[in-house]
Order: C-alpha cells, then structure tokens, then sequence
C-alpha cells in the first residue's frame, strides 16, 4: 500500500515537472512546494474543463466582463489605496503564500481571499469589493504592485485548483513590463485582462521606469463534472482559506499563515547555516528529505 503511494507520488512530481516547456532543475522540483501539492493538482489537471495551456481565452470566462468594463473605477480606489501607502509587504512575516515576492519589490492588498473576513477590504474599497463578491467564481483578489525594477522569480504556484486573472490598471503599457508564462511573455496595459494557468513556470519583471498595479484574482477551474468541482470547492475554500493574510488589524489571519511567521523565525537560523557552509546545508537538507522519505516508505 505504502508502495502505491509512493508511486502515485513520484508520477505526479513527473506530471507536474514536464508539463510545459519550461522546467525548473529536476531535484528543485522534487522538493519544490507545487511537488507537495501534485497529487491533487494532477487530479485538478486531469479533470479540467479548460485545456492544458499556458493562456486561456477571456470568452470561456464571461462573468470576469463586469470587472473588465470597471477598470477605472477599480483603478480609481487602487490608486487611493496607493497613496495612503495600504499596498504593501506584510508587516510580520505572516502571508505564507507570498513572504518570497517582497523581497523584489512586490506589494499587495487583499480584497477578498476565499471564505476568510477582510473588513479592511470593504471599508476602503466598497466598489471594488462589491463587484468582487458579485462573482461567485472569483475565490480571491487583490492588488498588486510592482515597482520599476521589480522582479518575481520563476516558480510554478502550488494549487492547481485556480486560474490566475490578471487586469490592466495603472501600467506602464510598455513591454519592458511583462509576464511570462511557460514561455510566452504577455505585457499589462491598462484596461486589458488576460488569463493564465499559474501552475506551468511563470516569472515577472518590470523593467521601466514607472510603477505597475494590477488587479490579481484567482478564478476557480472550471471542472468537467459536478463532482469534481465540488471537490474542487471545499479544496480550495479548506486550504487556501487557512493561508489568508491580513492587510491590517481586524483582518483573519489563517492557520498557514500563523505557523509561518514561526518557521520564518526559524528560517533566519537556516539562512545562517547556509552562508556559513552552502555544502554542508545541502547536504543536511538533502539527508533529511531523504530520511523522511526512507521513514514513510519503510516504517
């Protein structure tokens, strides 16, 4: 039985590391996060309404229209929230679903994440939130900025249970700016959507001089049964839901999202012990992977 796992396991990691074009280094991709989440993220990509490619047409998803015909008045409260200086990094190391953007520069405000409370939301953002909540398969929301120079290394994302919706609203409109998905890069402009699925290999950079701010949502994956998308539902309202990140006090904070401000405290000791000696933590790092595995397969 343990073997069957394993070998689930294993052909997952597989899926998920050659689909697409471009791939992270085999052994990062084994104990890169997506790996964790490949089993259910295989099932995400087997039962799929939408087909296995890096951008999706806008017209398989009618319902995003009334935020594309809002643009300016979203753009308007994006660009207030803006100048309050309310996008940003979080503030104690409790957003465990993207502490590794800030560092390059990325910032965000939460409008809406899946079935947690962001009051901060509502009260700053009322239009915004209001069209958001009209769109049951919008599941979560934000924005995002990215200042001249900013970057977003290549990673896949970790739940397949969405697609990612990215609209134009104060852009350089310049292709210095863009993203690329699997290869094919898409540049912002104000006013224009595009969807992509973020788990093929994606990275960022804004390379102009001026700032960008987009509306980022994640859509739930339409399902070709019923069943699947009910699966799909309480996945997604279950685990994303416990990785919610405050914008500011009266926010819910997740349960992920809790425990990660303890590893990241944890993870200034790791950092350390990687400067001393870059051999001896891969070394370490490898060993215990590998122990942890030998445990669940042998014991």
């Amino acid at each position: 039985m343990k073997l069957t796992l394993v070998s689930v396991y294993l052909l997952s990691v597989f899926h998920i590391h050659f689909r697409g074009r471009v791939r992270l280094p085999f052994l990062r991709q084994l104990f890169d996060h997506s790996s964790f989440m490949a089993p259910i993220n295989l099932f995400m990509h087997l039962f799929s309404r939408v087909p296995g490619r890096p951008y999706l047409a806008l017209e398989q998803f009618g319902e995003l229209e009334p935020l594309r015909r809002n643009w300016e008045v979203i753009r308007a409260e994006a660009e207030q929230l803006l100048a309050l200086q309310k996008i940003k990094a979080a503030e104690q190391n409790d957003d465990a679903g993207f502490n590794s953007f800030f560092k390059n520069g990325w910032k965000r405000f939460y409008l809406k994440w899946y079935d947690a409370s962001h009051p901060s939301a509502e009260r700053l953002c009322p239009r915004t939130h209001a069209l958001l909540k009209s769109i049951p398969s919008v599941k979560a929301a934000m924005f995002a900025e990215l200042p001249p120079g900013g970057k977003l290394n290549p990673h896949r994302d970790p739940y397949a249970g969405s697609l990612r919706y990215h609209l134009g609203l104060a852009t350089p409109n310049d292709d210095r700016c863009f993203i690329d998905v699997d290869g094919e890069r898409h540049s912002w402009r104000d006013g224009q959507g595009v969807m992509f699925d973020e788990t093929y290999i994606h990275w960022a950079v804004n390379g102009s001089e001026r700032d960008r701010i987009i509306l980022f949502c994640d859509v739930e994956r339409p399902m070709r049964y019923r069943w699947a998308q009910a699966v799909n539902r309480w996945l997604g309202r279950t685990l994303m839901t416990a990785a919610s990140s405050p914008n500011e006090t009266g926010d819910q904070t997740g349960l992920v999202s809790r425990l990660f401000k303890i590893s990241f405290v944890m993870g200034r000791y790791r950092r350390r012990y990687k400067a001393w000696n870059k051999t001896a933590y891969k070394l370490t790092k490898f060993g215990l992977i590998a122990g942890l595995a030998a445990a669940i397969v042998f014991l």
